[in-house]
């Protein structure tokens, strides 16, 4: 295996995860807020499960998203 490969792939796709995923979270509040079903005083439960078939079963990571300072 080559380590620098690897680790570059590893950042790649996380990046493209975290922009997509980051994206697609703004779209969702942004529509939550505009139909009402937000205030925009929330903490959001967030859980995200990362799998690698055949090496990593769930890498599960849970925590809070706030919209406005707690």
């Amino acid at each position: 295996m080559n380590e620098e490969v690897f680790n570059l792939e590893v950042r790649k796709f996380l990046k493209r995860f975290g922009v997509t995923a980051q994206r697609e979270i703004e779209k969702a509040v942004t529509t939550a807020l505009e139909r009402g079903t937000l205030k925009g005083n929330e903490a959001l439960a967030v859980n995200a499960t990362l799998t690698i078939s055949g090496v990593l079963p769930a890498l599960r990571i849970e925590d809070e998203i706030h919209l406005q300072t707690p």
